[in-house]
């Protein structure tokens, strides 16, 4: 079994954008109202959908309202891509920190509004 999680939203090359130059995610398909995005080991994808496209039933026609979702994406080395971040001039939402039950993270936000915990799972310290 597989999961693709998806997004339905009016900022399809704004999403695009963001998703390959900041996280370098590629892509796996596209046409005129759908988006197909993959990480950069392929280990997972993420699709966004236009909104009220023609060719899609109703539960798919509404558009995400900002609110209510979140990502989270395990790297090796939360650091290194903080700081790659940063470099890029990404906006952080949370800077990195440790937290008491063993994650180093720090958060981001994409342009749908949805916040992005990139993290490094550790032990907790003692």
């Amino acid at each position: 079994m597989k999961l693709n999680a998806g997004i339905i939203t009016e900022k399809l090359q704004e999403t695009k954008k963001f998703y390959m130059e900041v996280l370098d995610f590629g892509l796996s398909f596209e046409n005129e109202f759908y988006l197909l995005l993959h990480t950069p080991d392929h280990s997972a994808e993420i699709s966004f959908l236009q909104p009220n496209h023609p060719s899609q039933k109703s539960i798919f026609q509404s558009v995400f309202n900002g609110k209510g979702v979140y990502l989270t994406i395990e790297v090796e080395k939360v650091d290194d891509v903080y700081k790659e971040l940063k470099d890029k001039g990404v906006q952080m939402e949370i800077e990195i920190r440790y937290e008491p039950w063993g994650d180093r993270h720090f958060a981001i936000v994409d342009p749908n509004g949805i916040g992005i915990d990139i993290v490094t799972y550790t032990k907790p310290k003692e």
